[in-house]
């Protein structure tokens, strides 16, 4: 656990906090006038509000938390392809977020697909004894082509999932924070390597800096760059716990938020059954148009559920 860590530890950790905050922050300031400018959304409810809004900040805290990373935590050749995956996630978002003309779901899927096939293979070739799926009572060991195949489809939802809740100020970075602490927390006790552990803390910290701006009323947006950039960091960090399966309680709000609209729209379009006719995806949308929750209200609501549901899991599993 978190108070485990020893003296040194902990005062580099709040050197981290403290690095990744003030670095993140000055490059925000500086690079903000460069971001394009959001357009509005034509289907998002309130999607419009955005309009003119500096989009795709996350080009800029993503980079600074790999620079930072590579300033702080030991280099390995693991490491470096992660970096280089999730630098990979966040060009291709923030080159549709330039875009004039957005890019087509199948071009972005692709896409994505082949960036997490690639990460999965690397996560495979580093870490041969994580390869299992633990359930409470028994450990599944996953031959590791299975496990490819597992975790590219994994980073690919945890991508699209991160992706899909980006949608309301300081939602999806606030939420990326929730489930990145109890990761964390989870990672203490379960060994994960303390200079993974050092990149989840700059991670955090950097978009703690972002969400100074993306609070409620907004003046930049993260876009596909962040979104997409994070989703792979959440899935990659899960991944190091050892347990794929931490990703459901963890992740939770993320994949239910993110995922039930893919869900919706691929049993319309493949199987041609119009199920959930009621509810509107994402789910945050939902709660705002139908339930008539203030965005305050549906943010810190969703909050309170995934962190019951993660201190649970942590009371359990921790």
């Amino acid at each position: 656990m978190l108070y485990s860590l020893d003296v040194s530890k902990s005062v580099f950790a709040v050197i981290l906090m403290a690095a990744a905050l003030i670095l993140t922050f000055a490059a925000l300031l500086i690079f903000r006038k460069k971001l394009p400018k959001d357009g509005g959304r034509d289907f998002a409810f309130n999607g419009k509000l955005s309009a003119g809004k500096a989009r795709g900040a996350g080009v800029i805290f993503i980079t600074t938390f790999i620079l930072a990373s590579l300033l702080f935590v030991k280099i390995t050749a693991e490491y470096l392809i992660f970096y280089g995956l999730i630098f990979a996630s966040m060009m291709s978002g923030y080159l549709d977020d330039r875009a004039e003309n957005p890019w087509g779901e199948y071009k972005k899927g692709i896409i994505d697909l082949l960036i997490c096939g690639v990460t999965a293979f690397a996560f495979v070739h580093f870490n041969p004894d994580l390869l299992n799926i633990n359930f409470y009572f028994f450990t599944l060991k996953i031959h590791w082509i299975a496990f490819v195949i597992i975790a590219a489809v994994f980073l690919w939802m945890m991508i699209n999932a991160t992706n899909c809740s980006d949608g309301i100020d300081g939602f999806c970075g606030s939420l990326s924070i929730n489930s990145l602490i109890f990761i964390a927390l989870i990672g203490f006790s379960h060994m994960v390597e303390w200079e993974y552990t050092k990149t989840i803390i700059i991670m955090i910290f950097a978009i703690i800096a972002y969400l100074w701006f993306n609070c409620e009323p907004s003046t930049m947006m993260m876009g596909d760059a962040g979104s997409r950039a994070i989703g792979i960091f959440l899935g990659i960090s899960i991944l190091k716990t050892g347990n794929i399966l931490f990703a459901i309680p963890v992740c939770f709000v993320l994949l239910v938020d993110g995922l039930i609209g893919i869900f919706k729209v691929s049993c319309m379009r493949f199987l041609k059954l119009n199920i959930l006719q009621k509810v509107r995806t994402p789910l945050h949308d939902h709660f705002r148009k139908n339930l008539g929750w203030s965005n305050t209200q549906t943010i810190v609501r969703l909050h309170i559920i995934q962190v019951i549901i993660s201190y649970i899991t942590l009371k359990f599993f921790g």
